[in-house]
């Protein structure tokens, strides 16, 4: 947790806390709107240098941070579970992924960018046609509390490939992680302030918005990712928004499921279910829903949260989070839904123990909002298509993991579902995957992160077309002879009238 404090003689300070204990973990200047228009400045200063590097030059250098990076690993994980609670192996885990990204985009930016030809028709077969893609320029991230060193590892590494300055902004709760990610790139290059951090609070990130940076990259809740837009709309800067709010599961009557068991518990808890590539809720056959919800209640009740190394997860980050989870228990169980695991007494500030539900409507706001802490809901469903319908009302389209023995087809099947990844026989995996797009639909469909999309995201597009001898059929002038336009006619009836 963090809290703003006015200190005597001195402007605002931010105090970082460690969630499991309350300890003060570090204290950080609240940057004044000219501090933050001078990091700014000094992110255009540094962009031509950057740019000019080429994907050639860029790479080393961005590989020669992943190592600086992975060698002090150590560091990172210490502040990210001094921050967040997390054990030490969900920290590690999480570092180890953020560095996978980064070396992902440093050795793929070329291949998608570069400038490569494109065909052309027979009307203009005497140009040659190319796309490649610039930088922006400078982009702003704006990092989530919850997954403060992968989620927007996503942002900065694709940006910084694509060859953009970037300006970082941390969540307040995680303020020291940004701090370190900053300071490991000036170690680096300390004259080149290609990445920097601007520390504060909500309205310093406000402030970063209004700055005319050329994109903003913002992970967060819903509230905060439609203030954002609204703020970035003010001066016309583009958005890409990833969303909080976790997918739902599809059991099929074939499903193997303790595996399907497995990967709904731990996409519901790890994270004390704070991770936005999580699972929400399950939908499951009713020929083979008791046995999956005995399965899936036998796994939660293992579960233990704490602050110690031998605790499955730790604390609630946000310190709010903890009364939503209440608010959308309470309502699940007004309405209708059982408690299979757990139920009000489990909520024990700041820790929260596994919950799972079943029998909940799908009005509650257990299921319509956004899904942060360690809760699964497991709904029966007579078949596939009433999962697809239910998942689809709801429209929060993330991710949908299904688990089938019966993979054929399942292309066609996930194109049925309006969500943004679909994952078959696996839960939260596909975020470890750093080709692999991820985006939305609908109100999460803000942009992508991740893949050749993830670099295409910060990048704009230079199409380029050359002449390179006289057209024989020349229509691009007033003095276009009757000849050629007859001919032109008789070649396009031929290509375009003719059967196949």
């Amino acid at each position: 947790m963090a809290e703003t404090a006015q200190r005597s003689g001195r402007s605002n300070v931010l105090t970082s806390f460690d969630p499991r204990t309350g300890e003060v973990v570090g204290n950080y200047a609240v940057m004044s709107p000219g501090e933050l228009n001078r990091t700014v400045r000094a992110a255009r200063s540094a962009e031509k240098w950057w740019a000019e590097l080429g994907f050639s030059g860029r790479k080393r250098w961005l590989l020669d941070w992943k190592r600086s990076i992975a060698r002090r690993a150590g560091e990172l994980v210490e502040i990210l579970c001094e921050e967040t609670g997390k054990p030490e192996a969900d920290a590690a885990i999480e570092v180890m992924l953020a560095i996978e990204n980064l070396d992902w985009a440093a050795r793929n930016a070329t291949r998608v960018l570069g400038r490569h030809r494109l065909g052309s028709t027979w009307l203009t077969r005497n140009q040659r046609a190319s796309v490649g893609y610039l930088p922006l320029g400078v982009v702003g991230v704006l990092g989530p509390w919850n997954n403060p060193v992968l989620t927007p590892m996503g942002s900065i590494a694709y940006a910084m490939a694509a060859g953009n300055t970037v300006v970082f902004k941390p969540n307040e709760l995680t303020t020291g992680v940004g701090v370190w990610l900053a300071e490991s790139w000036s170690r680096l290059a300390p004259n080149q302030p290609v990445l920097q951090v601007v520390t504060g609070d909500h309205g310093t990130a406000a402030a970063l918005c209004r700055t005319k940076v050329d994109k903003i990259a913002y992970a967060g809740s819903d509230a905060g990712a439609r203030e954002v837009i609204s703020l970035c709309a003010q001066t016309m800067t583009p958005v890409v928004v990833e969303r909080n709010g976790k997918g739902a599961m599809i059991v099929h009557v074939d499903a193997k499921l303790e595996d399907a068991a497995e990967a709904a518990v731990f996409g519901a808890m790890a994270n004390a279910g704070q991770n936005a590539t999580g699972i929400q809720r399950a939908y499951v056959a009713s020929s083979v829903y008791d046995r999956f919800l005995e399965l899936v209640a036998d796994q939660a009740r293992r579960l233990r949260p704490g602050a110690d190394k031998r605790a499955s997860y730790g604390p609630m980050i946000l310190e709010s989070q903890v009364d939503v989870v209440r608010k959308q228990v309470r309502d699940a169980l007004a309405r209708g839904g059982k408690a299979v695991v757990g139920g009000m007494d489990s909520i024990r500030e700041p820790y929260i123990e596994p919950i799972v539900l079943t029998d909940v409507p799908e009005e509650s706001v257990a299921i319509t909002s956004e899904g942060i802490g360690p809760v699964l809901i497991v709904n029966k469903v007579a078949n596939v298509d009433e999962a697809v319908r239910r998942i689809n009302a709801v429209g929060n389209g993330v991710a949908v993991s299904m688990f089938t023995r019966d993979v054929h087809g399942v292309e066609a099947f996930a194109e049925q579902l309006r969500v943004g990844v679909v994952t078959i026989n696996s839960s939260t995996t596909y975020g470890a995957i750093p080709a692999l797009p991820i985006g939305g639909v609908g109100e999460y469909g803000q942009g992508h992160h991740h893949g050749d999309q993830g670099l295409r995201e910060f990048s704009r597009t230079l199409a380029v077309a050359t002449k390179r001898y006289r057209a024989p059929v020349n229509l691009s002038t007033f003095d276009r002879h009757p000849r050629d336009l007859r001919l032109a006619k008789a070649i396009f009836r031929l290509r375009h009238r003719r059967m196949g």
